[in-house]
Parts: C-alpha cells; sequence; structure tokens
C-alpha cells in the first residue's frame, strides 16, 4: 500500500507537466475537487495540488520538447547514488541531482525500456500529504515493451521485491519496496504495440463510472472504459484535456 511515509524505492511525489498550468489545475480541480497553491515566484509557475488543504500531487510547466504526463518520483536517501546505480543498470540520466529551496533533492531518469521516472530525497518535505484515498495515489503501473527488464532494472537500483500473480491469460507481476509488510505498490505490464512506454499513476476516487462521465464532460478521453476486477474494484484509464494518461479505481478494500 502506498502512504505518505518516505520509504526508499516507494512513491513519495507525483507531478504534472502542462503546457498550461491553470487549464491544467482547473481540470483535476472539477474531477478531484483539488486546489491548486503557488509554489511561489522562485518557482516559476509550479504550483501544489491540494484536497482540503492537504497536498497529494503538483504541476507545473513543460520542458522544451516534452509532452504532457505524470511523473513519478519513488523516495531515495542518497540521489547521488541513486544516479549512479540508475547508469550502471542501464538507465539513463535526464537531469542530475540537484536540492530545490532547501525542501528535498531530485534527480530524473529515463530506464531502459524508455518509460521516465525521478527520485525525491526529503529534507524538508517529505512528500505528498494524501495517499489510497479518494483524491490521491493509490497504486502505480509501468508499460514497458520487455518487463522483465524493466523489472532486472528497478530491482537493482531500488532493490524492489517482485511477485508474480496469475490475472486472467497473463503473469502480473507486483512490485514493493525491500522492506516493509503489506507494502504492495504498483504492476509491470507489457506495452501494446504503438504505445509509450511510460508509469501510469493510480488515483482513488469514491466512483470510478461517474468520474469516467465527467472526465468526458470536462473534455478528457477514455482510453479504458469503466471495468470491473473481482477483488480489486473497478478502473479506468483517462487522458487528460492535453494527453496526460491517468487512470483511476475505486477499489474493493478502499
Amino acid at each position: 500500500m502506498i502512504t505518505t511515509d518516505h520509504v526508499p524505492g516507494a512513491p513519495g511525489w507525483i507531478d504534472l507537466g502542462s503546457p498550461d498550468v491553470a487549464a491544467s489545475a482547473a481540470f483535476y480541480g472539477s474531477l478531484f475537487g483539488w486546489s491548486f497553491q503557488a509554489a511561489g515566484p522562485e518557482a516559476g509557475d509550479y504550483g501544489f495540488l491540494q484536497l482540503d488543504g492537504r497536498t497529494v500531487a503538483a504541476v507545473g510547466p513543460l520542458d522544451a520538447g516534452a509532452i504532457s504526463a505524470w511523473t513519478l518520483y519513488f523516495g531515495t536517501d542518497d540521489a547521488d547514488a541513486t544516479a549512479k546505480a540508475v547508469e550502471q543498470a542501464g538507465g539513463t540520466v535526464r537531469f542530475g541531482p540537484h536540492d530545490v529551496f532547501g525542501e528535498g533533492r531530485m534527480a530524473g531518469f529515463t530506464d531502459p525500456e524508455g518509460a521516465e521516472f525521478a527520485v525525491w530525497q526529503p529534507v524538508a518535505t517529505t512528500g505528498f500529504d494524501l495517499a489510497t484515498v479518494p483524491g490521491s495515489l493509490t497504486w502505480t503501473e509501468l508499460y514497458v515493451p520487455n518487463p522483465d527488464v524493466a523489472r532486472s532494472f528497478y530491482q537493482a537500483v531500488f532493490g524492489w521485491r517482485a511477485q508474480e500473480t496469475p490475472f486472467g491469460d497473463m503473469t502480473y507481476v507486483v512490485v514493493s519496496p525491500a522492506e516493509g509488510e503489506n507494502a504492495d505498490q504498483g504492476g509491470l505490464m507489457p506495452l501494446q504495440e504503438g504505445g509509450r512506454p511510460h508509469w501510469l499513476p493510480y488515483f482513488e476516487v469514491a466512483s470510478c463510472e461517474a468520474t469516467v462521465a465527467l472526465a468526458e464532460q470536462l473534455g478528457g478521453a477514455v482510453h479504458v472504459p469503466a471495468s470491473d476486477v473481482p477483488g480489486v474494484g473497478c478502473f479506468a484509464v483517462l487522458a487528460d484535456h492535453h494527453g496526460a494518461l491517468f487512470a483511476v479505481i475505486t477499489s474493493t478494500t478502499a
């Protein structure tokens, strides 16, 4: 389970790169009830997305040449050491470790299969304030051409544990940090032909069907319609009005 504790190798932060920060804040505000709180003039247009005053995510302007997408940050106790581990395991450093206004230290990477991710080494800011409740991050999935390659990479970098679980006619690989009970945080999935390697965030919602309908009204698109998975819940995969992919789920146990 994803938590708000700092756990090395577990999701601890998530942000959205957007071509129009105000429009994205309005979209997700209407969809999830989030409010936007600017991070201050020194942070440019970057700001926090909050639910009842607690930060669940963030949004900022796109880097040059980038497409709108959500980025997952995994916790680390040493961003510099993680950067070296990424390179040794066959990944690429997109931007090197650097301090963020005394709040923490971050770095961005691309895994060997082409999926982008980042790490956060906390100082003053541990990470997001809410997880696994409606309106917050509750699960993650990695979509890449060869999940076995990705599995070996992330195990080398973060020491992840992996468990194979039968799922229909395929095997679903569930990953969790090196330590901790009940710490499952995501799954590894084969990428469909023509798709772009990516990490997909799942946000918990009170009603999957109602959220899907609202997302369409707000200008979003449905990539996978609301679907029931016995023992898991009802989920859907969506894209916001700028094309950033995300998923929503009404968990059976939430």
